[in-house]
């Protein structure tokens, strides 16, 4: 039986595989996230508070990242 892994955080390179944006790009608008949600660098993102800022669809991204 095969076990599928999901992650419920994100990093730059989930970015830019979602936006085809550059590694820059994706830190900073990590950053920006983290910015808006009132977070303190040491934490992370999360999939759906990515998905919240940016508007997009949560299954698009799951698939994105994991399918």
């Amino acid at each position: 039986m095969k076990t599928v892994s999901i992650r419920i955080c994100i990093y730059p390179k989930d970015v830019q595989r979602i936006t085809g944006k550059s590694e820059r790009y994706s830190r900073l608008l990590l950053q920006k996230i983290k910015t808006a949600l009132g977070k303190e660098a040491h934490q992370f993102i999360s999939v759906e508070e990515f998905c919240n800022y940016t508007g997009l669809r949560e299954e698009q991204v799951q698939a994105l990242l994991f399918g």
